[in-house]
């Protein structure tokens, strides 16, 4: 046991609990619990929005991809890179307006059953289960992370005997990271979330650019690390060949990575920080902020990916020498690079922290979000419609629970590919998403003709094809060998078949009433306006 380490983990992990036990006193209401009562700053609203979207695969799934196939891999992160410029510019500041236009909606499917008048809260009903759904294999994804990281920091062995039992390593780090996020995430509800999210935001930042500088200035600055990664494989650097099977990209596989920019039109956790900001003014504030942390969080994800070559040639190590596992390679890293003393120890304790906060930051936004949905839109609506806010605010902590224990109990499942892969559950969480509530957000805020069957129809539209194209067509080998276009990202036909549902089943049914198409004019109108407040 590295107890420099452990020390510094503890004390990071104390903080956060801190933060949950301070902010568990302000909250009054679900308003304040679900949205901080719309009272949350551009600083912690921006930070906080991309430390909930940057989850482990920030500094696990991306880089073990880019360490794979090259730089051809960064393609994901240009499309996520005008995603995010996209969803603040288009998305932000009207769901901000309209959010509280339709009768202060506090979550996703609010907004929806609010923005069509749903009297019979299928609308609600069907967007709580799609959010519970996809959040759970988000959610492990981010349990699956945390296992990786103290498995491969704290050395933990195979078998761990505990109280006189023999358990598993992994497992017993599974359930570990599970309780140190689901603690401070019932403590403390959205204000804390969005506080520690902001505290995790700016260490994942410091982090993530720190590491792969210090690797590159070992190998004798830019110019010699360049060299160095055309020596190692020329094909590392080439955005348009795999570096792993020196075949160029095609068009399929462009088109998936480009495509992770539409998910986050449908983003749940993303999506509920723009309707918590205090003053919607501040949109373009936070717009500037989230840009560059996301820039250059992005960039420097994908130059670590690159780096972990150098780092192996320098010390004369394979991918084997150092547990086979390149979504481990940032541990790595940091553990090799401050290996000296108590001082350097307690400071890689800190570095490897961030890891922990990458994952806790969108964990504890997916739980949050999983459990709004299934008490404000579900419970209240089905089972207890006249439930005090004191009762909601109690069986949201006990989702919270349940939908952490069902995420663990996924994660364990160690001998499938997909659930040991974090970036394999995050794409398939992200399309889900992207699919399922990306082109009805887009039609219900810039189209007056959606309607309430449209919206339905296309949520079921968007989330069906991808568990379809998911595990059907695109599992298929000999499929996708005869038509390789049943290779593409399973969110590009979610996006798209739901989109064209969402309008057709619009058109070809009622039209919306006098009363919701004057409160989209009056939304419309205000933006506007706003808008040319802001720009004059």
């Amino acid at each position: 046991m590295d107890w420099c380490v452990l020390v510094s983990f503890v004390g990071y992990l104390l903080l956060m609990l801190g933060i949950g036990c301070f902010f568990s006193k302000k909250q009054t209401s679900l308003d304040d619990y679900y949205l901080g009562g719309r009272k949350m700053n551009k600083w912690v609203v921006a930070l906080s929005a991309q430390a909930s979207d940057m989850s482990g695969w920030l500094l696990m799934g991306l880089p073990g991809a880019i360490f794979v196939g090259g730089f051809s891999e960064a393609w994901i992160g240009i499309g996520l890179l005008i995603g995010t410029y996209l969803n603040w510019k288009i998305v932000a500041y009207r769901l901000r307006c309209y959010s509280q236009q339709c009768n202060d909606s506090i979550t996703i499917p609010d907004f929806i059953c609010n923005r069509f008048r749903d009297k019979t809260g299928v609308s609600r009903i069907i967007a709580a289960i799609i959010i519970l759904v996809f959040f759970t294999f988000y959610t492990a994804s981010g349990f699956v992370s945390a296992a990786k990281l103290f498995t491969s920091t704290f050395g933990v062995p195979e078998t761990v005997n505990l109280f006189g039992c023999q358990v598993s390593g992994y497992m017993l780090c599974l359930w570990v990271g599970a309780v140190v996020v689901v603690s401070y995430t019932l403590l403390g509800g959205y204000m804390a979330v969005c506080w520690t999210d902001f505290i995790q935001g700016s260490l994942m930042f410091f982090a993530i650019v720190l590491v792969p500088a210090l690797v590159i200035s070992e190998a004798g600055g830019f110019a010699a690390s360049v060299d160095g990664l055309n020596e190692i494989n020329p094909y590392l650097q080439s955005l348009f060949t795999n570096a792993y099977t020196h075949k160029a990209a095609g068009f399929i596989g462009l088109a998936s990575c480009m495509a992770w920019g539409l998910g986050y039109f449908g983003m749940p956790h993303i999506l509920v920080r723009f309707m918590s900001i205090g003053n919607p003014a501040e949109v373009k504030g936070s717009r500037r902020i989230a840009m560059s942390w996301v820039t250059i969080s992005l960039g420097a994800a994908i130059v670590i990916g690159l780096v972990f070559h150098l780092y192996l040639a320098q010390h004369r190590l394979t991918l084997a020498d150092v547990g086979g596992d390149p979504e481990k390679m940032f541990m790595v890293m940091i553990n090799g690079i401050f290996n000296g003393g108590i001082a350097a120890r307690l400071f890689a304790g800190v570095l490897l922290s961030a890891i922990m906060a990458a994952i806790m930051s969108t964990a504890d936004s997916q739980l949050l979000v999983s459990a709004s949905s299934f008490t404000n839109d579900l419970y209240k609506i089905v089972l207890r419609k006249n439930a005090s806010n004191k009762e909601l605010v109690s069986v949201s902590r006990l989702t919270v629970g349940a939908v952490a224990v069902v995420a663990v109990i996924m994660a364990m499942n160690t001998e499938s590919d997909f659930f040991k892969v974090v970036m394999k559950m995050v794409s398939f969480a992200w399309a889900g998403f992207g699919a399922a509530f990306g082109p009805l957000i887009l039609l219900a805020l810039f189209w007056k003709r959606t309607n309430l069957a449209g919206a339905v129809a296309g949520m079921v539209t968007g989330a069906a094809t991808c568990f379809v194209w998911k595990f059907c067509l695109s599992a298929n080998t000999q499929l996708v060998a005869a038509h390789p276009v049943f290779g593409l990202y399973e969110l590009v036909p979610g996006f798209i078949f739901a989109f064209a549902v969402t309008v057709i089943v619009s058109l070809l049914t009622k039209a919306p009433s006098k009363e919701i198409c004057d409160e989209f004019d009056v939304v419309v109108g205000r933006s506007y306006t706003k808008r040319r407040e802001m720009i004059g």
